[in-house]
């Protein structure tokens, strides 16, 4: 590396002396920007913030270092990025630091404006931010996961260093960059789409609408969030005064397909067709016992097991419905054995 003029290496005395400054600066940076991303519920890929190294801003200074009255001119010693999923949340966390920090507009520029044909690695949206009771300034870097990827392969292949590179490969990388840029805002897409979807889905529930809606692990889980078979579960508890604990029910969804459950209005007939059975199947399996904590999937469990029995599916069923539950488990057998000849006394079992 050339020697730098005695301008340069003042600014460089100057750095050595403010090191200790802006590691506390990036730490308060990052401490900010992690709580306000956990407070909004936003998942990004990285938080990242580093502290120019000697040689690096040597290698800056040496190629401009005219152009910097003082080291308060360089605004990237400190340089934070956030790196989200979604093009979207670039936005939204733009508008976030906009009410974490003072931004300097002037020096603030959105590359994703600048529309250049080989641009998208570098589509970042670059703010000049300050905290209070500092001196410097810092760059915040917002950027996707794909652009950050882009980014790093071009520095790798040297893409972007200002080497030309063959014509051919040039426009091997540009058709590529092209692609991932199509990629980035599909995806965006699909989640304003599927969020939409999850809304609507919602809104039917709400308003009982439970045959329009297919079943599928989305509109489950909505379907979850009544609490269609609390009623079922609190008599259930009252056998032996127990108490309830809580358990995923999704794992049902495979079961209640292979039941025949299309939509949610199917799940729903299923579970009022079958609940008084499954309460006196229940009161079989626990008056005798002391039991004081039942799981919150016992109800769907013998509704199962009530629907697959009066459907003629006898211990082979049963078996099959704890390999889907438990997976395979030689105790499985034992179970659905045990369970048969609980459920053998009930009068459900000898309807035609």
């Amino acid at each position: 590396m050339e020697a730098l003029d005695l301008h340069c290496e003042l600014i460089m005395d100057e750095y050595r002396e403010a090191l200790p400054v802006f590691e506390a600066m990036r730490n308060e940076v990052l401490a900010i920007l992690r709580d306000a991303l956990e407070r909004n519920g936003l998942v990004v890929t990285a938080v990242e913030a580093r502290v120019k190294t000697e040689e690096s801003l040597a290698g800056k200074l040496a190629l401009k270092g005219a152009k910097y009255d003082s080291l308060s001119d360089i605004t990237d010693v400190l340089g934070a990025r956030i790196v989200t999923f979604y093009t979207d949340d670039v936005d939204r966390i733009a508008a976030m630091a906009e009410q974490l920090f003072e931004i300097d507009w002037n020096n603030s520029v959105d590359k994703r404006k600048l529309h250049q044909l080989d641009s998208f690695g570098y589509n970042s949206l670059h703010y000049i931010c300050r905290l209070p009771n500092y001196p410097y300034r810092f760059e915040l870097q917002l950027r996707t996961t794909l652009q950050h990827a882009w980014a790093a392969i071009n520095h790798d292949t040297g893409y972007k260093s200002g080497v030309e590179i063959p014509r051919v490969y040039m426009r091997q990388m540009n058709r590529l960059a092209g692609m991932l840029e199509m990629v980035d805002d599909e995806f965006s897409r699909i989640r304003t789409e599927l969020n939409d979807y999850r809304r609507r889905v919602q809104q039917l529930v709400q308003n009982g609408k439970l045959d329009d809606v297919l079943l599928d692990g989305d509109t489950f889980r909505s379907y979850l969030q009544a609490r269609p078979l609390d009623a079922l579960n609190k008599r259930i508890a009252a056998i032996n005064q127990a108490e309830i604990q809580e358990a995923p029910l999704i794992r049902y969804l495979r079961v209640l397909k292979a039941l025949g459950c299309n939509t949610l209005g199917d799940v729903s007939r299923l579970i009022k067709k079958y609940e008084d059975d499954a309460y006196r199947l229940a009161r079989h399996q626990l008056g005798n016992t002391d039991l004081d904590i039942i799981s919150s999937a016992v109800g769907l469990q013998n509704i199962c097991i009530v629907c697959i029995l009066r459907s003629g599916g006898g211990k082979i069923g049963l078996v099959r419905l704890f390999e889907a539950l438990n997976g395979h488990n030689s105790q499985n057998e034992a179970i659905a054995e045990l369970t048969f000849e609980q459920a053998s006394a009930l009068p459900f079992m000898h309807q035609s």
